[in-house]
């Protein structure tokens, strides 16, 4: 009777434990099959029905933003502006029903369109509070721009000689407006070493 006791014992383990896999691989699938924008709005809507979990979510959002990396904030920066196609300065340079864009016009556009979600986000994270997050994605930003003027070859980049350090010059002097005296500080000398040509 005991071994048929802990037979069925085993068996039911053996059921539930499966059981629990399937609903797992379950929910993996729902949570697979929904966009990051319907991701976000589930997470508002339980944020706002929950306190605890809501104090728990951001307490890791601002864990993960204050692990922000200068380094690799510029390699995405340098990335993006070496993926600006010379081709397509050319195709979008010319008359247009706007009117009439040399190429070096469209250059500066298509840098800024680029540099506009990075400037975003510096913005956003000042405008949330998180002062050390801006500065440190900003500092990543300025050494990617500065990188691409003085390091890059790409053919594209000879249409826009001048545009890096404007852009440069432009994102940080926004960026200071909303910035303490400690941080600015901090911001000099760190382009001081990282990017002393830019700051002579």
């Amino acid at each position: 009777m005991e071994e048929a006791s802990v037979e069925v014992t085993l068996r039911k383990r053996w059921v539930n434990s499966f059981a629990g896999l399937e609903e797992m691989r379950r929910m993996k699938n729902i949570l697979d099959s929904i966009s990051g924008a319907e991701a976000l709005q589930i997470l508002k809507t339980l944020c706002a029905t929950d306190a605890d979990l809501r104090r728990r979510i951001e307490a890791k959002v601002e864990k993960v933003l204050q692990s922000i990396a200068p380094e690799d904030v510029a390699t995405e920066v340098v990335f993006d502006l070496e993926c600006i196609d010379v081709e397509d300065l050319w195709n979008r340079s010319g008359r247009t029903e706007y009117g009439y864009s040399t190429p070096e016009e469209m250059a500066v556009e298509m840098v800024e369109e680029v540099l506009q979600p990075y400037e975003h986000k510096i913005q956003k994270y000042e405008k949330t509070g998180l002062s050390d997050s801006s500065k440190k994605y900003c500092m990543g930003v300025l050494k990617g721009i500065y990188q691409f003027e003085h390091e890059s070859e790409t053919e594209f980049k000879d249409w826009a000689t001048d545009i890096p350090g404007e852009c440069f010059a432009g994102i940080l002097e926004a960026w200071k407006k909303g910035a303490c005296e400690r941080d600015i500080m901090e911001m000099d000398t760190y382009l001081s070493c990282e990017c002393h040509r830019q700051a002579e």
